[in-house]
C-alpha cells in the first residue's frame, strides 16, 4: 500500500490541478496562434490576387490599345510595347495561378486563349473589326476575374470563420472538462484530508469529555495516521490516570470516613455534656465543630457519589421507557421536598417509548430537581419539558429561581462548585450534583448545557435514544 503524507497529497493535488488548467490554457493560446496566423495569410493572399487582379485589368488595358494603334500605324515601336505589355500581363497570370485559387484557374486559361487569339491576329494581319470581339472578351474575362477574385477571397474567410466556430467549441469543452476534473481532483482531495480531520476533532471532542472507552483511529495520510496513534497513546494514558484517580480518591474518601465518624461521636458526646457540663464559651466551640464536622461529612460523601457516578458510567443497561411516565415518577419522589417550598412541578412530555438507560437518567433527573427545587422561590413552578427529536431524547428542566450567574456558567458543572447566587433555601449539598450529572450524561454519549434565560436556570439535556438510530 502506498503511504502518502500530506504534504505529499497536496502537492500532488496542486500539480493535477495545475497540469489540467496549465493544458487547457496552453491548448488556448495555441489556438488563438494558429488563427492568427491563418488570418495573417489569408489577409496576406487576399491582397495579392485583389492587386494582381487589378494590375491584370491594367495590363490588358495597355496592351489592348497598343493593339488597335499597331494595327493602324503598323509601326514596330508600337508592337514592341504590346509584346512587353503581353509578357507583363502574363506574368501576372502566372503569379495569380501559382496561388491556387481554384475559381480563377479557367478564367486565367481562358484569358491566356484570347491573349494568344489576339497575338496570332495581329501577326498575321488581321483587320481590327475582326479582332474586336477578341478585345471585348479580354475585358470580359477581366471582369469575370474581379468577381470570382473577390468570391474566393469570401469563400477562405467564411472557411476561417467556421473552423474558428468549431475550434471554439472543442476549446470550450475542452476547458470545461478541464474544470470538471479540477474540481474532481479538488473534491477528491479533501475528501481524503476531511475524513481523518473529522476523526482527530471526535477523538479530540471525545479525549476532552473524558470518554476514554472509543479508540482513536484515524485514516488518511501517512503523517495523520501516526497522529492518530498518538492520540491513542494518549487516550490510554489519560485512562490510566483517571483510574487512578478515582481509585485515590475512594481510596481517600473510605479512608477519611472512619476517623471522621469517631470525631463527629466524640462531638456529639461533648455536645450532650457525657464527659461534664459545658460553659457558654466552650459550648460554642463544640457547635462550630459540629458544623463543620458535618460540611467535611458531606465533601466527602460528594466525592464518593461522584466516584460512584463516574464507575457506573461505564456499564450501560438500557431498556424501553414512556418518558411521561418516568418523569412522573421522578416528580413524585420530589413531591415532599417541593410541597414544603409550596411549588407546583409541570411535565410536559408525550406519551412516547425511548430506549435509555432508565437508572442514569433517573440520577440526572434527580439532581437537576434537586437543584431547582432548592433554588426556586416559594410558590413558584418548576417545569420538566421532554420531546424526542431526530434520534434524541431532550429533557428540559426550567425554574424561577435566581438562575446562574454569568461568571459561573463556565465552571457550574464543574465539582463542588456551588455558585455566587445563594438558594432559596437553605441547602446541604456538597455542589456535586451537577458533575454527577455531567457524568452519567457523558457516559451515555449524551450532552447537558446550561441554556441562556430571563430568568431562572435552564437546563437541557440530549441523549441519543437507540431505538431510533
Amino acid at each position: 500500500m502506498i503511504r502518502i503524507s500530506f504534504r505529499q497529497g497536496m502537492l500532488a493535488g496542486f500539480m493535477m490541478i495545475v497540469l489540467l488548467l496549465g493544458g487547457a490554457s496552453l491548448r488556448s493560446w495555441l489556438v488563438v496562434e494558429h488563427f492568427v496566423d491563418r488570418s495573417r495569410q489569408n489577409g496576406e493572399q487576399a491582397l495579392q490576387v485583389a492587386a494582381s487582379i487589378q494590375e491584370l485589368g491594367e495590363r490588358t488595358v495597355d496592351m489592348v490599345r497598343s493593339a488597335r494603334q499597331f494595327l493602324v500605324l503598323q509601326d514596330a515601336a508600337i508592337r514592341q510595347r504590346f509584346d512587353d505589355h503581353l509578357a507583363q500581363a502574363l506574368t501576372v497570370v502566372d503569379r495569380l495561378d501559382a496561388l491556387d485559387a481554384k475559381p480563377l484557374r479557367s478564367l486565367l486559361s481562358d484569358w491566356r486563349e484570347w491573349s494568344e487569339a489576339l497575338r496570332l491576329g495581329i501577326d498575321q494581319g488581321t483587320a481590327a473589326t475582326e479582332l474586336a470581339p477578341v478585345m471585348s472578351r479580354l475585358a470580359e474575362t477581366n471582369g469575370l476575374l474581379k468577381g470570382a477574385g473577390q468570391h474566393w477571397i469570401d469563400i477562405r474567410n467564411s472557411a476561417l470563420l467556421a473552423e474558428l466556430e468549431a475550434s471554439r467549441l472543442r476549446l470550450g469543452g475542452q476547458i470545461a472538462l478541464a474544470l470538471v476534473g479540477a474540481f474532481l481532483v479538488v473534491l477528491a482531495v479533501g475528501w481524503w484530508l476531511v475524513r481523518p480531520l473529522r476523526n482527530l476533532e471526535q477523538a479530540i471532542a471525545r479525549l476532552g469529555e473524558k470518554r476514554f472507552d472509543q479508540p482513536v483511529t484515524v485514516s488518511g495520510p501517512v503523517d495523520f495516521r501516526q497522529l492518530g496513534r498518538q492520540l491513542d497513546w494518549l487516550r490510554q494514558r489519560l485512562l490510566d490516570l483517571e483510574d487512578d484517580r478515582e481509585r485515590a480518591l475512594r481510596h481517600v474518601s473510605h479512608e477519611l470516613k472512619t476517623p471522621l465518624t469517631a470525631l463527629r461521636e466524640g462531638v456529639a458526646l461533648l455536645q450532650e455534656e457525657v464527659p461534664g457540663p459545658l460553659d457558654i464559651s466552650q459550648q460554642e466551640v463544640v457547635t462550630i465543630l459540629q458544623n463543620n464536622v458535618i460540611a467535611l461529612q458531606r465533601q466527602i460523601e460528594g466525592l464518593l457519589s461522584l466516584n460512584a457516578a463516574a464507575f457506573e458510567s461505564s456499564r450501560l443497561v438500557r431498556r424501553p421507557v414512556g418518558i411521561r411516565d418516568f418523569l412522573g415518577e421522578a416528580a413524585q419522589r420530589h413531591e415532599l421536598h417541593s410541597q414544603a417550598r409550596q411549588l407546583t412541578l409541570s411535565i410536559e412530555a408525550p406519551e412516547v417509548l425511548v430506549s435509555v438507560d432508565a437508572e442514569k437518567l433517573a440520577v440526572i433527573v434527580d439532581n437537576l430537581l434537586s437543584n431547582a427545587i432548592d433554588f426556586s422561590p416559594e410558590g413558584g413552578e418548576i417545569r420538566l419539558v421532554a420531546a424526542t427529536v431526530d434520534g434524541k431524547l431532550r429533557i428540559e428542566c426550567i425554574d424561577e429561581g435566581p438562575g446562574v450567574a454569568e461568571e459561573d456558567q463556565e465552571r457550574i458543572f464543574e465539582p463542588f462548585v456551588q455558585g455566587r447566587r445563594t438558594a432559596s433555601a437553605l441547602r446541604q449539598g456538597s455542589g456535586v450534583g451537577l458533575s454527577i450529572v455531567r457524568e452519567l450524561v457523558r457516559a451515555v454519549g449524551g450532552r447537558v448545557t446550561l441554556l441562556p434565560s430571563p430568568a431562572g436556570a435552564h437546563f437541557l439535556v440530549e441523549i441519543p435514544d437507540e431505538k431510533k438510530n
